[in-house]
């Protein structure tokens, strides 16, 4: 409960201080690519339920058919913008969106496509208990996982038997051991990190 409060409170805080980012960003995206300000993908949430989960679109639109696709490392389509916008994790900050309706929580496991939730499911199941989060360990760990991805001969597949395997550790670990201040610490580890970057 102290958990979903904080959550409530620092996303309605974050979306009201963010607004000029927010503006920046929309106005970027639309006047130097075609298609929409955001980009909305099904993910798998708590209790293994689908929710959609909001980024700033950082991609050129593609067609209908491969939309819903997701390709280990491509980066083949990212917009000019696109690239600061991931580089910063500015692309992220419409999730608070998420956080404010209760579909994610600022610290927690990052929310996976299904196609991906299927290739562990015992494990996912353990994971799906609590609500998924903008960051965490694995994110910070990972943080460069597309160009790691990117200089591999086969990405899906180092991303299955690799990747994958170990944030499913770093997952199940922050739900053995999750708690407010951990969270905080979190959260500040990766401000620090997207600063530093």
């Amino acid at each position: 409960m102290l958990k979903r409060l904080f959550d409530i409170f620092l996303s309605i805080f974050g979306l009201i201080l963010l607004i000029p980012i927010f503006l920046t960003a929309a106005v970027l995206i639309k006047i130097t690519s075609r298609g929409p300000i955001l980009f909305c993908q099904q993910r798998v949430g708590r209790f293994g339920k689908d929710f959609v989960l909001y980024k700033f679109r950082s991609m050129h639109v593609c067609d209908i058919s491969q939309r819903d696709q997701f390709h280990a490392g491509d980066q083949s389509r990212i917009t000019s913008i696109g690239w600061y916008l991931r580089k910063t994790k500015i692309d992220e900050l419409p999730q608070l969106y998420n956080v404010l309706i209760g579909d994610m929580s600022f610290v927690g496991p990052r929310p996976e496509v299904r196609e991906w939730v299927n290739v562990f499911p015992e494990h996912w199941k353990i994971i799906h208990q609590v609500r998924p989060g903008i960051t965490d360990n694995a994110s910070i760990m990972y943080r460069n996982e597309e160009q790691i991805l990117t200089t591999s001969s086969n990405p899906n597949i180092i991303y299955r038997n690799k990747i994958l395997p170990q944030k499913l550790d770093l997952y199940k670990e922050y739900i053995q051991n999750q708690s407010l201040l951990i969270d905080l610490c979190l959260i500040f580890k990766t401000l620090y990190v997207i600063v530093k970057k």
